[in-house]
């Protein structure tokens, strides 16, 4: 999953249902499921029930969790297949989403509702690291709490930025021959001076 914080001059509340539609996507997103889904649907459109196969959940919890990412404005509805007499909803992620700043006087919502959303990312790369192939020259792993130029901050956080979104362009279906399976877990953010 890559979203891209910044400032929206539009962001603030839906004026027909007085949520903040930021605010609604951070919340879908801080669960470790759905960050799971999320990396599924960018490699390829899935049925709940796909999305169900390959992550060992009921239908109905992959249909709930996808119906969550849905009502945030997080996936969207790729095409239909028909089933059993019935249709099926194929979902994808956009990897060009971009999540906005919120507007004034949310600020301490947003907050916490990033942090949880960070807090989803830790819970996430715990249960990844299970699955660690500790290959030479392959891995790489950076914590870092630094003071820098505001100037080296833009610069680094743009080519950060830029890299996450040609690895997530490159994803493909689960499984494909030829292709393994990685992990890319970044969390950039300015910090407050304390």
């Amino acid at each position: 999953m890559s979203l891209e914080v910044g400032p929206d001059p539009q962001a603030g509340q839906d004026p027909q249902t007085g949520r903040d539609p930021q605010v609604e996507e951070l919340r879908a997103l801080a669960h470790p499921i759905r960050l799971r889904i999320l990396s599924l649907l960018t490699g390829a459109a899935m049925t709940a029930a796909e999305v169900a196969r390959e992550l060992g959940l009921t239908h109905a919890n992959a249909s709930y969790h996808l119906r969550q990412l849905y009502a945030a404005g997080t996936i969207r509805v790729a095409g239909e297949e028909r089933i059993r007499g019935g249709a099926a909803k194929r979902y994808r992620y956009d990897t060009d989403h971009t999540l906005s700043t919120a507007p004034p006087g949310t600020a301490g919502r947003r907050r916490r509702d990033k942090r949880a959303l960070f807090l989803a990312y830790a819970t996430e790369l715990r249960r990844r690291l299970a699955h660690l192939r500790d290959t030479p020259g392959r891995t790489h792993g950076t914590d870092a709490e630094l003071w820098v130029d505001p100037e080296v901050w833009t610069e680094f956080h743009a080519r950060v930025n830029e890299a996450s979104r040609a690895l997530h362009r490159a994803a493909q279906p689960p499984r494909t021959p030829g292709t393994i399976r990685t992990n890319s877990t970044i969390a950039l953010f300015e910090m407050d001076p304390e």
